[in-house]
Parts: structure tokens; sequence; C-alpha cells
């Protein structure tokens, strides 16, 4: 397997780091407008309209025939984004940014290894392994070191 391009690894470090800034953001918007769900919908309507200009600029708009070729968990992406955003916007204060992004990690982690080493979700199959287990148990015990605090 040929070495990524710097910025193929750059992009995941950067949106990573954006996390935790977003989870304070909605947030605080969640407490501007009192409502959990409402700071996740503007937020999504902000998210929404840049799409909707970035694809429209870039001429992606996808065919009515692509879209009629969906199945059902194609459209799934998008409810886990609305959980993910009213959790951030909810829990993060809550528990702050070191904890919430720790357990976040833990739980894409999880969810990783599981979509590897089934294969599920055009992910390529890679078996679970000892370093794997490995890996998550220390993030677990990073969990409980920041807890302890």
């Amino acid at each position: 397997m040929p070495a990524p391009i710097w910025w193929l690894l750059a992009l995941p470090f950067v949106a990573g780091a954006c996390l935790p800034l977003q989870a304070g953001i909605n947030g605080q918007l969640a407490k501007q407008v009192s409502s959990v769900l409402a700071a996740s919908l503007i937020s999504f309507a902000v998210g929404t309209t840049a799409l909707l200009l970035l694809v429209l600029v870039q001429r992606e708009v996808p065919s009515l025939s692509a879209l009629k070729g969906l199945t059902w968990w194609h459209w799934c992406g998008g409810m886990l984004g609305v959980m993910f955003i009213a959790t951030a916007a909810f829990a993060g204060p809550r528990v702050g940014a070191v904890l919430f992004m720790a357990l976040v990690i833990a739980g894409q982690l999880t969810m990783a290894v599981t979509l590897d080493h089934f294969g599920w979700a055009g992910f390529k199959e890679a078996p679970i392994s000892a370093g794997k287990i490995g890996g998550l148990l220390l993030i677990v015990a990073g969990i409980w070191l920041i807890r302890r605090g």
C-alpha cells in the first residue's frame, strides 16, 4: 500500500479537531435558544445551506434516477448526524470537551473495529486482532483516567 499524501492524513486530523469545537459551539447555541433540538436544527440548516451551495457550484446535483436507486439505509447517515449533533450539544457542555471527545473516540473506534471485522457499510474486511482490542482497552483506560480528573 503506497504512503498516503500528507493532506490525506491532515484532513481527518483537522476534521477531528473541529468536533470538540463544534460541540462547544452547538452547546452554547442550545443555551442561547433554550433548546438542544432547535440548536441542532439551526446547525443542520447552516450546514445544509453550505452543502447546497457547494453542490450547485460544483454542478454535482444527483439525478432523479440516482436518488430513486437509493435504499432505506442510504438515508440513515443524516439521522446519525442528527444524533451526534444533538448529543454533542447536550452532553458536551455537561461532561467537558476532553471526556466528551474521549467517549466519542471510544465509540467511533469500537464501531470501526466492528465494521472492519465484518466488512459492513462498504469497508474492506479486516479481522479483529489482539492489537485492536488492546488499543480499545487503552482508550477505555484513558477515559477512566480522565474521569478521575
